[in-house]
């Protein structure tokens, strides 16, 4: 049996996030989001790649200035691991729902996340790496699930991804870069053509932030 989100009501949760994003601000130089045009009443899968600790706090920053001053959401949501989860009960009030791979309720979690995506306003975050690497990894390699979870998916979603980048340059603070894409719709989804389009998109990402001189290879 998974453990489901319990989300904060939507006045509270908002509030949380306003004081999250004051301390974001304080802890990062600069923040700059290169965003993309949105579908009009629509539910989003956010995809981001897999660096470190502060994964799901940016996922945060880029919900609340990128997507919801234009289309307004009603829920945020994340898969985590059960185990994790059990730990920190409390991510469920800020959408937090387990899963678990490989196991009897691996298809549940699917189920749970396909219905969250059914309903416009709502935000499922995921990191389709599976596991944590190097920003500047040349080559990012999808994780099968998003295969079981799209085609369940009723109404209209929009599939969005982030290529998460820091940089120090002259700062003491890093600063963080978000290079979002539109991945289009479960509708036209393909795995292949879809880590193809997001591997192309991080490397350009990673291009622009080599300053000054273009990057040689031997």
């Amino acid at each position: 049996m998974i453990i489901k989100a319990k989300p904060l009501p939507r006045p509270i949760f908002m509030a949380a996030a306003r004081l999250l994003m004051w301390f974001m601000k304080k802890r990062f130089n600069k923040m700059i989001i290169h965003d993309v045009a949105l579908q009009n009443n629509s539910s989003y899968l956010l995809m981001c790649n897999h660096l470190g600790f502060w994964d799901g706090f940016w996922a945060c920053y880029l919900s609340y200035y990128a997507i919801n001053p234009k289309q307004r959401l009603h829920g945020f949501y994340f898969m985590i691991l059960k185990k994790q989860l059990q730990k920190n009960l409390w991510m469920r009030f800020f959408g937090g729902f387990s899963i678990v791979p490989h196991s009897k309720t691996y298809i549940e979690s699917m189920e749970y996340a396909a219905e969250i995506l059914s309903k416009p306003g709502n935000l499922l975050m995921m990191y389709p790496q599976g596991n944590i690497e190097s920003q500047y990894v040349r080559h990012i390699a999808l994780k099968d699930g998003i295969c079981k979870l799209l085609p369940m998916v009723k109404g209209k979603c929009q599939l969005l991804w982030s290529s998460n980048l820091t940089e120090y340059f002259e700062s003491l603070k890093p600063s963080v870069y978000f290079h979002m894409l539109d991945c289009g719709s479960p509708q036209d989804f393909h795995f292949e053509e879809l880590q193809k389009k997001i591997n192309q998109h991080h490397q350009q990402a990673i291009k622009k932030h080599f300053r000054f001189t273009e990057e040689k290879h031997p």
